[in-house]
């Protein structure tokens, strides 16, 4: 069984494995791969009348970005400010089209009160550090401001705790590419009724990111936690790529996408070994994840004028809502 999410590129039919991890000894993920680009064309009838207001904070950084290419297309309206570190405080940057002014730490809670006033319809959108969520979502939660939080990291029980005590509508979730979400809301159904179903199977793991990400995918955790439920035995080692080297030769992930990808496999073998499953996804560059984020904002701006009870949100919420992009 093959289940795979590849941006810009289509599968090829799949190849039967000999050996689980390798075909006729190069990598499970270049035979399953072709380079066979598609065109994206993103069209938008938002007038700038009822364009949503977004702060973009970490702007300059690759996600931040890439979610600000995504917010131009679909008519949203970037605001001219954004937070970043304190050696970059001062400086204006243009982000595709856009002139923002970077604001360091000193000064985030002044710049933010002064920009919710002048824009009380505005969004704030995190990609900044995992060090800085706490302290970001306490802040967007003492001035009022909503938000939608893709960095991942932090103390996520207290991130929680902090946006249910303040009343402020946000979208949380550490995994921002619906498609990739709607396979782990897959996972977790299967879970939930077929429980055991994998007992005795035992899992491995590989997943390779861009050599900047340090810390295991948290997209891999939530897959293996379903996979746990339904009875695999896990061991808790998940295989980390990390290197260019390897990612190219071994992996299979093309060279202009080394910056910014994220290949997972997940093999089950019986335990005498006679029956095997794969799921694998794929995802080279982050526009898969820019435009779940826009569709958040559009959704967050939705319950906020709707006045929506609920007032914290994931992207399950987004995606059942049924009327993304």
């Amino acid at each position: 069984m093959w289940i795979q999410g590849a941006v810009l590129y289509e599968p090829l039919k799949p190849l039967y494995l000999s050996n689980p991890l390798s075909f006729n000894g190069t990598s499970f993920f270049t035979n399953h791969y072709q380079k066979r680009r598609s065109s994206v064309v993103v069209m938008s009838t938002t007038t700038k009348s009822t364009a949503v207001p977004i702060m973009v904070n970490g702007c300059n950084g690759k996600m931040g970005s890439s979610v600000i290419l995504a917010a131009n297309s679909a008519g949203l309206q970037i605001l001219p400010k954004s937070f970043g570190p304190e050696k970059e405080a001062g400086n204006t940057v243009e982000v595709f089209g856009n002139e923002i002014k970077i604001h360091g730490p000193s000064e985030r809670e002044s710049v933010l009160a002064s920009l919710y006033d002048e824009y009380p319809s505005m969004i704030v959108v995190d990609y900044t550090v995992p060090d800085l969520v706490n302290d970001n979502a306490d802040l967007y939660c003492r001035v009022g401001v909503p938000f939608v939080m893709g960095t991942t990291g932090g103390d996520r029980d207290i991130l929680y705790k902090t946006v249910d005590a303040s009343k402020v509508y946000a979208v949380i979730s550490p995994q921002m590419g619906k498609q990739v979400v709607a396979f782990l809301a897959a996972m977790e159904i299967m879970a939930e009724q077929f429980p055991g179903a994998f007992s005795g199977y035992s899992l491995h793991v590989k997943e390779s990111h861009q050599a900047g990400k340090l810390d295991t995918s948290g997209t891999a955790k939530a897959v293996i936690s379903c996979f746990k439920k339904l009875g695999v035995s896990f061991d808790d080692q998940i295989e980390m790529i990390r290197d260019p080297k390897e990612q190219v030769e071994l992996v299979g992930v093309p060279e202009e996408y080394l910056s910014g990808h994220a290949f997972h496999l997940y093999y089950l073998s019986s335990p005498d070994k006679t029956v095997s499953f794969e799921f694998q996804h794929n995802v080279c560059g982050r526009s898969i994840y820019a435009e779940g984020t826009v569709d958040a904002v559009l959704f967050l701006a939705k319950k906020i004028q709707s006045k929506a009870d609920k007032r914290i949100y994931n992207m399950i919420d987004v995606l059942r809502e049924g009327n993304m992009r």
